[in-house]
């Protein structure tokens, strides 16, 4: 592990059975040692949506994404609703209004 992980960063990792997974950070230990994270995708299919036990050692903070266009926006808006990540919608739906206004404002 090569960055300082927080809850809410969306990682890659792989679980104590082998799986890969990618999910977002729900919790960490104090020590570091361990986090939970929900899984959102998984070559185990089973498992996701379910949130699991990692070693922090196995896994690795996903990059930031950069954000172009309106549809990105909505597959994300897609994303958070069905992880039930309330502040990253209203995060995303402020977004796609500013987004609007803009071209609003450029016609």
């Amino acid at each position: 592990m090569n960055t300082i992980l927080t809850t809410g960063d969306w990682v890659k990792g792989i679980s104590r059975d082998g799986e890969l997974i990618i999910g977002y950070i729900e919790n960490l230990d104090f020590q570091g040692m361990t986090v939970r994270a929900k899984v959102v995708t998984s070559d185990n299919r089973d498992i996701e949506g379910s949130s699991i036990p990692l070693l922090a050692k196995d896994v690795t903070k996903l990059p930031d994404a950069r954000i172009a266009n309106k549809e990105q926006i909505r597959f994300l808006i897609d994303l958070s609703l069905s992880t039930e990540d309330e502040e990253w919608f209203l995060e995303l739906t402020e977004k796609l209004n500013a987004m609007r206004e803009l071209v609003k404002n450029i016609e």
